[in-house]
């Protein structure tokens, strides 16, 4: 399993993220709260980290020890792990990283679609409409 990146958990405790990485963020503290086996060593493991990073979200510190014992949690814990791979899947489609859009339409008359913006995925044009099934 891969580590989750330090500046992808900032940026949702932050709130940098938008309303996506804040329901993630969520998710994942439902994630590390959730209820593991009574008595199992994961039953608390990343709760305090995961408190530790809310009380001080811009510290990447914190974030990379809240990453460290979820990828221990996740070694130890067959469910938390399959949790995790959930989550990290959702987070990497919230972002590609860092980047720059420029978006420029020059002379013309554009009489089709048009998208300005970054990070464009699972997008169809002129495909047939999906006919209702009865």
């Amino acid at each position: 399993m891969d580590p989750i990146s330090a500046g992808l958990l900032v940026t949702m405790a932050t709130g940098a993220a938008g309303e996506a990485g804040r329901q993630l963020w969520t998710a994942l503290n439902h994630l590390v709260r959730g209820r593991p086996e009574e008595g199992s060593p994961a039953a608390v493991a990343g709760e305090a980290e995961l408190v530790s990073l809310n009380q001080a979200p811009h510290d990447a510190e914190r974030a990379q020890a809240l990453s460290a014992v979820l990828l221990r949690r996740a070694a130890q814990d067959a469910v938390f792990q399959a949790g995790l791979a959930q989550w990290q899947h959702q987070a990497r489609m919230l972002s590609t990283g860092p980047g720059e859009t420029r978006s420029t339409i020059n002379g013309g008359t554009q009489r089709g679609p048009v998208l300005q913006g970054r990070d464009f995925s699972a997008i169809t044009f002129n495909s047939p409409a999906e006919r209702p099934t009865d």
